[in-house]
């Protein structure tokens, strides 16, 4: 596995790209799970089919839909789930007052990393889901089978139209007051050892709508999908349906806006519920040091060494443009460039999904993920 140091995080040691192995286990026990598969696979594939020829077309919310979604999750034996939700005790879900937990009209940004997923949060929400676009605040929504092929990097196979345009999750919210919006802002699954950089589609979100960090974690771990491709998705039945039963450890942080976070003066920022009631004092340091640097450029004044440094030139500069070539009009520049305030908000979510998973945050993404996959795709062809 020296080879594949460069995709480990530098700082943690994280790999999130490797696949999981699955528990250690008897070869006594291969008839076992080949019976599991027997039964279990056909049941599934006649829920499935079931979904697909009549549920998926009933309104959205109906106790029929979400009967079916239990069905497509206790029948290859998903049946624990372990809950837990910031600020409520535990054995006392019942009364959990409003805003604690996603609601129609909210966002739920969510760690990708199985096609559980998919089925766990339409079981449970049965939301509109997206799909992030790396660099882009843009997201495009996707069905329910469309995302759980895009677990494996596929395209869906029962797609009869043509994909939805790119959206902004304001024009989202607003379109579908009723309905909750599922977002991965990691954009592509990870073994669910660590959060991986997110991509900027949540700050797209209006400042009132309330964004639900959501946590997804599992047990036995060897569920998770970090590897592309139909040979995966076949692997993935197999571990999903020989097992015996699967525990879904869920957790459900604090709901957060992505308003901009009040900046002080001594460098730190408020977080969290209480966002709103710290007031903001003055500029960061570094942004009055950014805004006299231009305007000594404007004025042709030059600053000595005393007054500034090297780096103060590297913040002060103007934002590389896209690589592509050619002028790029102001709208698609707005859904390109990610102000200052919205990474924090955007570190304060990846901040929780990390806390709720109880993982580190790495500091790779989907190119270093394309990367690994194509060093993986070589390696197996070479043992070919």
């Amino acid at each position: 596995m020296e080879k594949y140091g460069q995709y480990r995080d530098k700082g943690s040691g994280v790999a999130p790209f490797f696949p999981i192995a699955p528990p250690a286990s008897s070869p006594l026990l291969l008839p076992c799970y080949l019976f599991l598969c027997c039964l279990r696979i056909p049941l599934l594939a006649f829920a499935w089919i079931v979904w697909l020829v009549l549920i998926q077309w009933l309104p959205a919310g109906g106790a029929l839909r979400k009967a079916n979604q239990w069905c497509l999750l206790g029948i290859p034996g998903v049946w624990w789930i372990d809950l837990q939700v910031d600020g409520v005790r535990r054995g006392s879900l019942a009364q959990t007052p409003r805003g604690k937990l996603p609601y129609p009209g909210a966002i739920i940004a969510s760690n990708w990393t199985s096609p559980l997923d998919v089925l766990y949060l339409a079981a449970i929400f049965d939301p509109i889901f997206t799909k992030s676009q790396p660099g882009s605040k843009l997201v495009r929504p996707i069905t329910q089978e469309s995302a759980l092929a895009a677990c494996f990097n596929l395209t869906n196979p029962l797609s009869l139209t043509t994909s939805q345009p790119l959206a902004t999750l304001a024009t989202l919210t607003a379109q579908n007051p009723s309905r909750i919006i599922v977002v991965f802002p990691e954009a592509t699954t990870s073994n669910g050892r660590g959060v991986l950089k997110l991509t900027p589609s949540l700050t797209s979100a209006a400042s009132t709508t309330k964004v639900f960090p959501v946590s997804l974690r599992y047990a036995p771990a060897d569920v998770v999908t970090p590897i592309p491709g139909w040979l995966e998705a076949l692997r993935f039945i197999w571990r999903l349906n020989s097992a015996g039963t699967h525990c879904i450890r869920v957790r459900i942080g604090a709901a957060m806006t992505m308003a901009p976070l009040p900046t002080y003066a001594g460098g730190g920022n408020g977080s969290g519920e209480n966002d709103s009631a710290s007031p903001a004092r003055t500029t960061s340091a570094s942004a009055r040091q950014a805004a006299a640097a231009a305007a000594d450029r404007a004025s042709g004044k030059k600053r000595n060494s005393f007054e500034s440094n090297f780096f103060d030139t590297l913040q002060a500069s103007p934002a590389p443009k896209v690589a592509g070539g050619g002028e790029s009009s102001d709208d698609d520049a707005d859904h390109l460039v990610m102000t200052e305030p919205e990474r924090r908000r955007l570190d304060a979510v990846a901040d929780d999904l990390a806390r709720l998973g109880r993982v580190k945050r790495v500091g790779l993404g989907v190119a270093e993920k394309a990367r690994f996959v194509e060093a993986w795709a070589k390696r197996a062809n070479s043992r070919k």
